[in-house]
């Protein structure tokens, strides 16, 4: 039988996303640094971003139905599950599934995901338009302490709670937060209600994980079509964007002699893993690159294509020295096979930039100037092909006009020249999540009884909810933990709590009213 509020003495609060599950992140690889930051914005699009979209979620792996069917398998982390799974064990412990993802988008998608592995959480709270007490919550991390707070008051015997959490940012907020809520249990009103807990945040490795290619610039050109949409009905701008009708672009980045990521990787290992200084490799200052030679930053000319043969091009290289300019950028010179080749590159030498680090210009390895040979045991020969570096990027059309209103803004973000205009055609029809419609935290419950009998006697339920996980990442690519906008080479992980709209924030510590009794409000699903 499950034990009633007064019994639970510990409380365990697991994230949702790069904690418990590998959430798929816009994929560098597609996209132009400066649209990685762009589609993690909320109100970059009139009907949010990437984080505030169901749809992107549900295409996670297959789709929402055949996912569903495995569970989901692959998408999870095993060791956060692991803990899970102990956590529900535990006759005296609260599990509590806790996000930033909104209710109305997100409540029945997440509960399904949970579902589909067997995974039994007392509380799933998402973030909800409005609070309880009719606030609103400018960041995950308000709407997240205001939830807190309210577990620690509402389960006043718990002795402690632990907190995992991927964010460096939000650890950190999570301490400060507990610091302070246990000074006030010690001195002043809130002290009669409860005694300090000892309180534990967890920090997770996250992973990095990314859609399907095809699938992800459907679903982001269905967020295109929204957008442009939304704008002609401002009922459907749910994040008030400022941007005007969007577009996705082709944009080439170079022309170059391009590896296999085999060949990448081979290069990264054997090459420049023994040029670092000790702890470099684990840091988020280095970018890993050892994925072409360069012939031209920018699409390649015909005269200079006729010259080296075309696209489609097959050159043999062999590596015959590494070099490396203050620590700041990493490189192998090259020569192609055979001697008499020819080839072109508006570098000094044919190179290829093993790996950059944050700051450094790409342009100044062409400084490098002592070259190292390898040894005979380190000697590496490899195939390339002669093609473009094309990623996309989102932008705004230009003008544009809604009602009597014409925006005629310039770009916030100077660019390289634009190329061919793709409108990418959605292959896969999203899934829409149903909404709530409630204005308060949004609760599940195990069981099929009412948890809260009364205000005096509040049980934990009766029967049990399903849901389940597995996990390991996916990806190769180290990501930073900035949150500022991606700009350039360098991307960064962004995430709810950077992207929402600015509304009044709530701070709920200090208020307490009359004790656990009277903290409520909250609109439950059982």
């Amino acid at each position: 039988m499950p034990s009633a509020v007064s019994q639970i003495r510990a409380i365990h609060v697991y994230d949702f996303d790069n904690t418990l599950f590998l959430s798929p992140l816009p994929n560098p690889q597609i996209w132009h640094g400066s649209s990685v930051g762009f589609l993690q914005t909320e109100d970059s699009f009139a009907t949010g971003g990437w984080w505030h979209d169901p749809n992107i979620l549900g295409a996670t792996g297959k789709g929402l139905e055949a996912e569903e069917i495995r569970g989901w398998e692959g998408w999870w982390n095993d060791n956060i599950l692991r803990l899970v799974k102990m956590s529900m064990a535990q006759k005296d412990a609260l599990t509590v599934l806790l996000t930033g993802r909104s209710e109305a988008g997100f409540a029945e998608t997440i509960k399904r995901m949970v579902a589909s592995q067997d995974l039994e959480f007392d509380l799933i709270g998402l973030k909800p338009e409005v609070g309880p007490n009719g606030q609103r919550f400018a960041t995950t991390m308000n709407f997240k302490q205001a939830f807190l707070e309210d577990l620690v008051f509402t389960y006043a015997q718990a002795e402690e709670i632990r907190v995992y959490e991927d964010r460096v940012k939000h650890v950190k907020g999570f301490r400060d937060f507990f610091e302070s809520l246990n000074r006030s249990l010690q001195v002043g009103p809130a002290s009669s209600i409860r005694t300090p807990i000892l309180s534990e945040v967890i920090q997770v490795t996250e992973g990095c994980t990314y859609l399907d290619p095809v699938t992800e610039t459907a679903e982001i050109q269905r967020m295109v079509n929204s957008h442009n949409l939304a704008l002609r009905n401002p009922t459907l701008n749910q994040s008030r964007s400022r941007n005007g009708r969007l577009q996705i672009k082709r944009i080439v980045f170079y022309t170059g002699y391009l590896v296999t990521q085999d060949v990448s990787n081979n290069m990264t290992q054997n090459l420049l893993g023994p040029m670092l200084p000790p702890g470099l490799a684990e840091s988020n200052d280095l970018k890993y690159m050892a994925n072409s030679i360069l012939i031209t930053p920018r699409p390649a000319s015909r005269s200079i294509l006729d010259k080296i043969g075309g696209m489609g091009k097959k050159l043999k290289w062999q590596v015959t020295g590494t070099g490396s300019l203050d620590n700041k950028i990493w490189a192998a010179r090259v020569a192609p096979i055979p001697g008499t080749e020819p080839f072109h590159t508006e570098n000094p030498l044919p190179i290829v930039v093993l790996a950059v680090r944050k700051g450094a210009r790409l342009i100044d390895a062409g400084k490098i100037q002592n070259w190292h040979p390898l040894p005979a045991d380190k000697a590496m020969t490899f195939d390339t092909v002669i093609g473009e570096k094309v990623v996309l990027r989102v932008e705004e059309t230009g003008d544009y006009r809604s009602g009597e209103r014409t925006l005629n803004r310039p770009q916030k973000r100077r660019f390289q020249a634009d190329q061919d205009e793709v409108n990418w055609t959605p292959q896969h029809a999203g899934h829409e999540t149903p909404s709530h419609g409630r204005g308060n935290y949004h609760h599940t419950f195990r069981g099929g009884e009412p948890r809260y009998q009364d205000e005096n006697q509040r049980g934990r339920g009766g029967h049990r909810g399903r849901g389940r996980g597995t996990g390991r990442g996916r990806g190769n690519n180290p990501r930073g933990r900035g949150r500022g906008r991606g700009r350039g080479d360098y991307y960064q992980y962004k995430s709810l709590d950077d992207h929402t709209n600015s509304h009044d924030g709530h701070d709920s510590r200090g208020v307490h009213g009359g004790g656990a009794a009277s903290r409520g409000g909250y609109s439950m699903d059982y």
